[in-house]
Formats: structure tokens, C-alpha cells, sequence
């Protein structure tokens, strides 16, 4: 088996591929489209961004992946994996690391896909070091009742990271910190004043993603839920589409009494990466310019006791 990064010469592959591939980035393929579509291979071309695709080559069939990541961001994502069809394949957990290994090289720390369980591909990520950290449901909320003209849903400010800080830390838990951070620019938006509702957004040409934070202890929430479609800007018609991780798994049945619509639950699988000093080098203790007094200690006069 042959591993190396995807070509020009490599289209008619990925032509043959693109109505068989296995999304990996279930919010990038809702705002963005398919990843093998013309509009995202075009992105491969693009310096400023980190993408990256790979093709195994076998006597039998020939597998593609690609991954990405965001300058700056601790965590990476595997994009997809094609054919869906040949997932079982011997070949696929050689092609993951070989994507894994060129997230390291960007200086992240973590990889995440998001797979159905039931996916061939859910075991060959196992294998390659993936473990089950959350799971998550995709509901589109596009067709829900807007009729109220409430807009109780404001843009979150500078000011407000504080409380969205507190929020996050009260919701998800301590073992997805590392992975998905709090954004640090607050770009979603607000419902309270008491900072117990917040959603972020994601959004293309294809659609649009929410991923709230909520508080148990918040009220109203399915009033707020509903009204939330009249308060997302340039909104423009496009789909609409609510991700509930496990963590926040009370939601939905809340979005079941509004009539959202449910996709199939998905896993959300982590790879953690080890990053390697390449320049090693002895540090002294103390620097050589700091001299070091040794400490005096007086005898005691016993006598002074008697």
C-alpha cells in the first residue's frame, strides 16, 4: 500500500467519489456542502488555509481522506473519508495516521470525527487511537413555527465573555475543554441578561449551524428556542440546523414538542497527538552569573540553657 497527498491528476478519482463519501465534519458539511464538491476542493489550493487530502493506493482500491484546521486552534478535524462504500478496508487505519500525522506537523494537539456508530469506519478510527468523548444530534429546526415577533435574542458583547466563561464551565464537561475551547471572540448570541442562554453560529452558503449553551435553570426555554430563527442576522432563507452534544441532551425534548426534525446520533471521537522537542538542550539550574551564598548556621551555646 501506497500513501500520498492528493494531486491534480487524482479529479477523476475524486469524481467517481463524491456522491460516495462519509462526512466526517457534520457542521461543515451543512454550511458548506459536500467535501468533494467543486467549491471545497478549490479550497485545498488555498495557502491561508490548513487543508490537507491523501489517496491509499492498493491492488484493490484506491481510499481518500482529508482533514482540516484553523490557524491558531489547539484541535483539528478529520473532513471525510471515500468511498463509504469500502470502509472496511485493510488500507483505511494507515491512510487516518498518515492525516493525523500531518495535523501534527500544524502544531495541533487533538483530532475529531464525528462518525455514526454503526459506520465501518467507527472501528478503524478505534484502532488509530479515537476514543468517544461526546455524542451529538443534528436538528433541523428550519420548519419551526416563527410567528411570534419576538426578538429576546441579542449579539453577545466583549463585556459579556465573563459570563459565557462561567456558562461554559458549568455545561460542558472538564474532559472537552481541551478539545473545543470557548471561542475567544464572543460572535453568537444572547438571550438574558444573566448569560444562562447562549448559542454560537456557523454558518455558508448551504446553511446554517447553532450550537447552544443553555442552563438548566434557564426559563421559557422552549419559547426562546423558537424565537430564536427571527434573531439570526442575513438569515437569507437558507436551512437551519441545532447541534445537542450529550451533555445538553434535555434539549431535545424540547425541540421534539416544537417539531424539529432529528438526524441519526453521531459519536464525537478524539485523537489526542504527542508533539516532539526536536532541539534539545541542558539548562542550567542556576545561571552561571548568580552567585549562591551558603547558608550559616551558629552553634548553639548549650550552656546559654543551663
Amino acid at each position: 500500500m501506497t500513501i500520498r497527498s492528493l494531486d491534480i491528476l487524482d479529479i477523476p478519482l475524486i469524481a467517481r467519489y463524491r456522491n460516495d463519501a462519509l462526512t466526517l465534519d457534520s457542521t461543515r458539511a451543512l454550511t458548506r456542502g459536500h467535501p468533494l464538491g467543486a467549491a471545497n476542493l478549490l479550497a485545498y489550493v488555498n495557502p491561508t488555509r490548513h487543508m490537507y487530502a491523501a489517496v491509499a493506493n492498493d491492488n484493490e482500491a484506491s481510499l481518500v481522506g482529508g482533514v482540516i484546521h484553523s490557524r491558531g486552534e489547539a484541535y483539528a478535524k478529520l473532513l471525510y473519508l471515500a468511498p463509504a462504500s469500502r470502509l472496511d478496508h485493510a488500507a483505511l487505519p494507515g491512510l487516518v495516521e498518515h492525516l493525523v500525522t500531518q495535523v501534527g506537523e500544524w502544531g495541533a494537539f487533538h483530532v475529531i470525527a464525528e462518525i455514526d456508530e454503526t459506520s465501518d469506519a467507527f472501528s478503524a478510527l478505534r484502532h488509530t487511537g479515537f476514543s468517544v468523548y461526546a455524542w451529538q444530534r443534528m436538528w433541523d429546526v428550519s420548519e419551526l413555527s416563527t410567528s411570534s415577533e419576538i426578538r429576546n435574542w441579542t449579539r453577545a458583547r466583549s463585556v459579556n465573555r465573563p459570563a459565557l466563561q462561567s456558562l461554559y464551565h458549568q455545561i460542558v464537561p472538564q474532559l472537552m475543554h481541551p478539545v473545543e475551547p470557548l471561542s475567544k471572540n464572543a460572535r453568537g448570541l444572547i438571550c438574558d441578561a444573566e448569560a444562562k442562554c447562549y448559542v454560537s453560529l456557523a454558518s455558508g452558503a448551504q446553511g446554517i449551524v447553532i450550537t447552544p449553551l443553555i442552563h438548566p435553570e434557564a426559563r421559557d426555554v422552549e419559547m426562546k428556542l423558537s424565537s430564536l430563527l427571527n434573531c439570526i442576522p442575513n438569515r437569507r432563507g437558507r436551512p437551519v440546523y441545532l447541534c445537542v452534544r450529550s451533555y445538553q441532551a434535555w434539549l431535545e425534548p424540547a425541540l421534539e414538542d416544537l417539531g424539529a426534525s432529528p438526524a441519526s446520533r453521531q459519536a464525537v471521537m478524539v485523537k489526542h497527538l504527542a508533539r516532539l522537542i526536536k532541539d534539545e538542550q541542558t539548562v542550567p539550574a542556576v545561571s552561571s552569573r548568580v552567585s549562591v551564598q551558603p547558608s550559616r548556621v551558629s552553634r548553639l551555646q548549650l550552656k546559654d540553657y543551663e
